[in-house]
């Protein structure tokens, strides 16, 4: 080979390892400092992360999620969690974290103080769920007064419009599902709470008009179930037996969960005296739901997608301060029961 062959050779073989320089955008010495091995472990520890739903970095909040998720470690997570709402590192996900494991490890009492205590330094998204833990810790301590109070002070979001930041639904998990919730399942689903709060305290007389309210806006076997104990306690077997089998006349073919609860209920009216409520009861009834004037009626005669769409407008009226027309005060119902 010729001395011009050899350079023409040696000038291809160098143009060529540039332009494949060039398409990997890498160079020799990357290639040495970043070795296979050295990638296989970046994998390694982004799928770790990614299996225990550890974040990245460390950082307090990291660490305590470590502590919780891999080395099971739930006391030295809490004093974690602890620093890092010190720290001012994810407060929202930290207070709410530290509180849920708190009631795992049968602290409700710490958790309830907890959440009191560090809540004015949560964002105001983060408000609505730590609600949502508190109202778990009240029913677990049997603080009910206070579970009520929230209760009523969620409708009262919802009545101002001021639920879900606002917005006209939110997203919602369960059982690793997601799912949208509406503003008028919220209600269904906040009154049927507060009037098994009601009966804890057993006062049956506000949690009847309360699950009245509720299986008129949505019906559910659960809580007609329910309704069907508050008026027994009240005296009113016929209705309540009335109550119980609406429940077995629209699930003839045996689909509800809530057919064994039916039938022991009609068994204890069977057997069980009741006692008859006295005017002083429903009046003191009405007295504890004087605040609770936003309940909503059913719009009749419309479809669902029409009755959604009332729902969001009742809520965008109030917003801007105009009278609701589809709110019902519920102290006339309360009116209508203490003049029996």
């Amino acid at each position: 080979m010729t001395v011009g062959a050899e350079s023409s050779s040696f000038f291809l073989r160098k143009t060529h390892s540039i332009s494949c320089y060039e398409e990997n955008n890498t160079s020799p010495a990357s290639a040495q400092e970043k070795p296979i091995g050295f990638l296989k472990t970046q994998e390694t520890t982004d799928a770790f992360h990614s299996l225990y739903k550890v974040p990245l970095g460390d950082t307090p909040y990291g660490r305590a999620k470590h502590l919780q998720l891999v080395e099971k470690d739930p006391a030295g997570a809490i004093l974690s969690f602890r620093e890092a709402i010190n720290a001012g590192d994810r407060v929202d996900s930290a207070l709410k974290d530290m509180a849920v494991l708190m009631n795992q490890q049968n602290q409700p009492l710490e958790a309830i103080e907890a959440i009191k205590s560090f809540r004015h330094l949560c964002s105001k998204q983060a408000q609505e769920p730590l609600d949502n833990v508190l109202l778990d810790l009240f029913k677990k301590c049997g603080r009910f007064t206070e579970h009520i109070s929230l209760l009523k002070q969620k409708l009262r979001l919802i009545q101002q419009g001021a639920a879900f930041n606002g917005k006209s639904t939110k997203t919602a998990r369960s059982h690793g599902r997601k799912f949208q919730v509406s503003i008028k399942q919220e209600t269904t689903r906040v009154l049927g709470n507060l009037g098994w709060a009601y009966m804890m305290q057993h006062d049956y007389c506000s949690a009847e008009i309360v699950y009245r309210k509720a299986q008129a806006l949505e019906p559910d076997d659960n809580k007609a179930c329910n309704l069907s104990v508050c008026v027994m306690r009240q005296g009113k077997v016929e209705e309540a037996m009335g109550l119980l089998q609406g429940v077995l006349n629209n699930n003839k073919r045996g689909k509800s969960k809530s057919l064994d609860r039916v039938e022991a209920l009609l068994k204890e009216i069977g057997e069980s005296k009741t006692e008859v409520r006295t005017r002083e009861e429903c009046q003191s009834a009405a007295s504890r739901l004087e605040d609770l004037e936003w309940v909503w009626c059913r719009v009749d005669g419309g479809s669902q997608e029409e009755e959604e769409a009332e729902w969001n407008a009742a809520v965008e009226v109030h917003r801007k301060g105009n009278r609701l027309r589809v709110f019902q005060e519920i102290t006339s119902a309360l009116k209508e029961e203490v003049a029996f």
